[in-house]
Formats: structure tokens, C-alpha cells, sequence
């Protein structure tokens, strides 16, 4: 097997975030097969996101929506929904990866960045990147 690169879909939907949500992936890639499931998402998929009950948001309020989105949706390839340890170890690698970069990232399996476990809404796909301005 050789190393895992990104199919065009992928790659189109990475290529519509931050410069450090693509620098982080890229990054992450050589360590670990992933798929980018959704970059910028315009008002009819973020309607269609919010209505189906995967976001809390409606447009233009998700990161989502920004251009570059400052959020990207991504699973461990090849996708399994019901491996949800698997997402948990994706999750935290992605976060030790950034960890390394110093880029501060945001992920939707731990909303408060303190493993709680408790959190109501659980999106493990999803990770934003945070500015300094913030």
C-alpha cells in the first residue's frame, strides 16, 4: 500500500478551507487516511445541515459558511458510522497534530476541550480552526 493521498473530491472540499484547516489535513494525511467530507457549505447546504439535525446553526452563522470556512468536516477512511472509537482516536490525533503546528483547533467530539464526555451534541466529524482574534 502506498501512502494515502487525496481523491479530487477530497481535495476540492480541503481546498475551500482556512490555509490552516489544509495545512493541518495535509499534515495529518501522511499518518492517517481520512476523507474531507465538507468544507464551505453555501446556504442551501447549511439549511439542509440544520434541518436534518447535523448542525446547530443556520446559515451564515455556521463556520461553515465562511469563505475559506473555518470548518471542515472529515472521517477516518475508510468510513465506518458505527466505529465511533475510531472517531474518537481520529479526533484526538487531529488534535495532537495541531498540537504540534501551534494551531488551535476546535473539535465537535469535545466542544469544551475538557473530555467531558457530557456534551449534548456530539459531531465528530467536525473541526474548526481558532484565531487568535477570537
Amino acid at each position: 500500500m502506498g501512502k494515502p493521498k487525496y481523491s479530487a473530491r477530497s481535495y476540492k472540499r480541503l481546498k475551500s478551507c482556512h490555509p490552516r484547516l489544509r495545512a493541518l489535513f495535509t499534515t495529518v494525511l501522511e499518518g492517517y487516511d481520512h476523507t474531507i467530507l465538507c468544507g464551505n457549505r453555501g446556504e442551501k447546504d447549511q439549511t439542509k445541515a440544520y434541518n436534518e439535525g447535523n448542525s446547530k446553526l443556520k446559515y451564515p452563522k455556521s463556520k461553515h459558511n465562511a469563505n475559506p470556512a473555518m470548518a471542515v468536516d472529515v472521517a477516518p477512511y475508510p468510513i465506518d458510522w458505527n466505529n465511533i472509537k475510531r472517531f474518537y482516536h481520529f479526533g484526538g490525533y487531529v488534535q495532537g497534530v495541531a498540537k504540534t503546528m501551534g494551531i488551535k483547533i476546535r473539535w465537535g467530539g469535545d466542544w469544551s476541550g475538557k473530555q467531558t464526555f457530557k456534551q449534548k451534541f456530539n459531531d465528530l466529524p467536525h473541526f474548526e480552526v481558532i484565531l487568535e482574534e477570537e
